[in-house]
Parts: structure tokens; sequence; C-alpha cells
């Protein structure tokens, strides 16, 4: 290959504003796909869920309270009623239909009174099973929290040094497309949008490494006949193809 078939300076350098763009593509990419944002994505999907039982074990818990305050109060005043009632019994001295009221009554409140500590015990055996389960969620909570946490340590940390990479080859990204002429850094702008980031490629042994579709006859018979200054573009993905000693023209 004769210098007549390699591209301009110009167009050589395209090549590296484009080995530019691809760094800061795949950085960009790598930011937005870190394991660890998927991961606490989870996290934050798991604490939501977890959230959501605390606050329904928190309100159940509250329910039970309430549920208990109240059947130890009605405990409290069956007893008490009772104690009065064996206090007049003790004493003595009432009528036999009175006596035999009496009698029946602390009966019946014997029996209410023993319903009643059942139904406390019951409630009361409810309340440390919701007392564990809220342990446990909280405790879920923590673990998943300090997991988020790290996670997100790590991810910061990650993305400080893309950011870093991409700050520097930002820089080197502009100092290269100042070089070049303003129509032809066009070019390779509107060929990179409508390329998928792509806008240079190099066309190696008769091909074009943009779509990897080698060039045909007449393409490369056109091609050949290019001079260097003139801009060569693959017919098929509309790459500007940049010439080298490896293009086996």
């Amino acid at each position: 290959m004769t210098a007549d078939t390699l591209s301009s300076p110009a167009q050589l350098r395209l090549l590296d504003l484009q080995a530019a763009d691809t760094f800061l593509a795949q950085q960009a990419h790598r930011r937005s796909t870190l394991p660890e944002i998927a991961a606490i994505a989870e996290r934050d999907e798991r604490g939501a869920t977890v959230h959501n039982a605390i606050v329904d074990t928190e309100t159940r818990i509250s329910d039970i309270a309430g549920e208990q305050r109240r059947l130890e109060n009605e405990v409290e005043a069956v007893r008490t009623r009772a104690a009065r009632d064996e206090q007049r019994l003790q004493v003595g001295g009432l009528p036999a239909k009175d006596l035999t009221g009496l009698q029946h009554e602390i009966t019946t409140l014997a029996r209410r009174q023993s319903t009643l500590e059942d139904e406390l015990l019951e409630v009361m055996e409810q309340r440390e099973e919701a007392d564990t389960a809220l342990a446990q969620l909280v405790s879920q909570r923590h673990v998943l929290d300090s997991e988020r946490s790290e996670l997100a340590t790590s991810r910061d940390a990650v993305f400080a040094e893309i950011d870093a990479a991409a700050a520097e080859r930002s820089i080197e990204r502009d100092a290269i497309a100042a070089e070049l002429p303003e129509d032809l850094l066009a070019l390779y702008e509107r060929a990179r949008e409508h390329g998928g980031g792509v806008g240079a490629a190099v066309l190696r042994q008769r091909r074009c490494e943009g779509c990897r579709i080698e060039l045909s006859g007449s393409e490369l018979a056109s091609v050949r006949r290019a001079g260097p200054d003139e801009v060569v573009r693959c017919d098929n993905c509309r790459r500007v193809l940049v010439r080298t000693a490896e293009s086996g023209l």
C-alpha cells in the first residue's frame, strides 16, 4: 500500500477520537450496570417488604395489648366483686334467700373469672408470638440496612473510579476533537449518532471493522481511487472508513 492510499492524518486521528468515545461509552455503561446497583435495589425492595411487615406487626401488637388490658380489667373487676361477696358471706346474718343468691353469684363469678383468665392466657401467648415476630423482623431490617450500606459504599467507590477515568479521558477527547476540521468532526458525529456510538472504523483487510462486512469489488475500487483527504464511507453502515497499512488495498 502506498502513502496515497492511506487516509489523511486528520482521518487517522478519528480513530483516536473513536477510541476515546468508545471508552467513555463503556464507562457510562459500566456505571449504569454495576452489580451493586441491582443488589441495592433488591435490598430496598426487601426492606420495603420488611418495613410493611413491621408496621403490620406493631399494629397487631397494639391491638393485642388493648385486648389484654380489657381482659385484665375484667378479671380484676370479677375478682373484686367475688372478694366482696365472699366477705359478705363470711359476715353472715343474711336471709336464706339472699344467702342462696350470693352463693350462686360467687359460683358464677368463679366460672367467669376462669373463662376470662383462659382468654387472657391465650392473648398473652399471641402477644409473645407477635413480639418474637417483631424482633425477627427488626433484626432482618438491621441486616438489610447493613448490607445496603456496604453495597452503597462499594458502589460509590467504583463510581468515583469511573468518573475520574471518564473525566481524564474527556479532556483527551476534547483535545483530539479540537484538532479536527469542523466538517470532518460534524460528519463523524452524525455517523456516530446513527451508528450506535461508532462513527469511524478501520478498513482492515478489505473489511469494515464497524459492520464487519467485506467490501465488494466495486467498493474496493472506489476506495483505491480516493485520495488521502477524501472521506470514504462504508456503503453498508455509513461509518467513516479509515484507511491504514492494514487495509489490504
